[in-house]
């Protein structure tokens, strides 16, 4: 028993200490980036231009003892979650059709490519004429991350092995057990990729929304107004606040995915 232990314990080392070592590696990043930036700020000298990240970690600080800040924060996080979940579940369903009809892919190829092709704030200006403020900034970012679901996951299944789809086909499984067993393995790698490319877009797609359309209480009105009265040192924090946040939410939904298909394989 012993000398299995040991050996399970020396098996999860290397990627315990590969894990250790990017992790190492990225702070070691940040800390040169947070150097660069203190060393450009005081070499610029005016705060106005470049504030310095000591200043807008102070800021920060005094911002996060706020309820205004966090209700600020849940406002923008709610609209550019319903934005991207509804952009999730369309991408996904009109890439499964699309797979199985294929007028279904010609007649949405224009449009995906116009999305795709359209600058953000042409749909911001021309959106904010239809939906107004409030419900801007969730119409932007389902507009932004659909395209990029629904492409990348139509190139996931149409890359599932033919070969297993023709056994399935032989021995009439059923399309439950198709989905489960096959398309879903075959589009894992296809689906975290697109997902964690997703929600970039739809954190600056839907914060360039909020600032074009300043809807009362989002983070992009308080972006607008640090840009009016000069604020450097807020306009950053808010920035490093959608930044972390962007982060947070991609990592977080990620591992979640990850886990359910962990949970998947040991079926």
């Amino acid at each position: 028993m012993k000398t299995q232990k040991r050996s399970e314990e020396n098996s999860r080392s290397p990627a315990s200490t590969t894990a250790r070592n990017r992790l190492f590696e990225k702070l070691i990043a940040v800390v040169a980036a947070l150097a660069v930036w203190q060393v450009a700020a005081m070499l610029v000298d005016q705060s106005i231009i470049l504030v310095t990240p000591v200043r807008v970690l102070e800021k920060l600080f005094i911002l996060v003892q706020t309820a205004d800040f966090w209700s600020t924060v849940l406002y923008s996080l709610i609209r550019m979650s319903l934005g991207f979940f509804a952009a999730l579940i369309a991408g996904v369903l009109l890439a499964f059709f699309a797979s199985r009809f294929r007028p279904i892919e010609i007649l949405l190829w224009p449009y995906m490519a116009a999305v795709k092709s359209t600058p953000v704030a042409s749909f911001v200006i021309l959106c904010l004429l239809w939906l107004g403020a409030a419900r801007l900034s969730v119409f932007i970012s389902f507009l932004m991350v659909l395209p990029v679901i629904y492409t990348n996951v139509l190139q996931g299944i149409k890359s599932t092995d033919k070969k297993l789809l023709e056994m399935a086909f032989v021995f009439r499984m059923p399309i439950r057990r198709r989905l489960f067993f096959i398309y879903l393995p075959g589009v894992k790698n296809y689906f975290l990729s697109a997902a964690g490319v997703a929600i970039g877009f739809a954190w600056k797609a839907g914060i360039a929304a909020e600032v074009i359309g300043i809807p009362k209480g989002s983070i992009g009105e308080r972006l607008y107004e640090a840009k009016i009265y000069l604020n450097s040192a807020e306009l950053f924090a808010w920035t490093l606040v959608i930044v972390v946040i962007s982060v947070v939410f991609e990592k977080l939904f990620l591992t979640a995915v990850k886990r359910v298909y962990e949970r998947m394989e040991k079926v």
